[in-house]
């Protein structure tokens, strides 16, 4: 298993709307300058995200999109499925006709592996991945750019 960019983006996405979960909708405008992802692959991760029922988008002023359950509720891994990257790491799609049409030597360590990984990131929540400090730290850090642009942009208009 190799994490795309894709997978990258929209769990970072989703972390950000777990950051203002309670200042309601986001546009992807303000979460693509904020994490310095294109809004054009934001509207197309967004898409899947709607899809799969993981985030609920809001039309018209004010709009945006918003998670669609609690942050505790979605696991890192739901993020990744929802946008097409699982976690098989066998070559074969669990079909085990990895060499010829049969199942390889190896096809029960690589299937174990993706099992673990995938474990490993249904027990990561949005929620409780914005808890560890070093993610915190960075939360707070953009949090202080983002007010102090705002300053910014407010003491220039004034």
């Amino acid at each position: 298993m190799r994490l795309s960019t894709k997978g990258r983006y929209a769990v970072t996405a989703m972390l950000d709307l777990t950051i203002r979960y309670d200042e309601g909708p986001v546009t992807l405008a303000d979460i693509s300058e904020t994490q310095g992802i294109s809004l054009s692959y934001l509207e197309q991760l967004f898409a899947r995200l709607k899809k799969s029922g993981l985030v609920t988008g809001l039309r018209g002023p004010g709009g945006g999109y918003r998670l669609a359950h609690e942050p505790r509720d979605i696991s890192i891994a739901q993020v990744l499925n929802a946008i097409g990257e699982g976690t098989d790491t066998t070559l074969c799609a669990g079909n085990e006709d990895c060499q010829e049409g049969e199942r390889c030597l190896t096809h029960t360590l690589w299937k174990k592996l993706g099992t673990e990984i995938d474990d490993f990131l249904n027990d990561i929540t949005l929620a409780g991945f914005l808890e560890r400090k070093k993610v915190s730290e960075v939360v707070r850090r953009q949090r202080d750019t983002v007010t102090s642009g705002t300053a910014k942009l407010v003491s220039t208009i004034i």
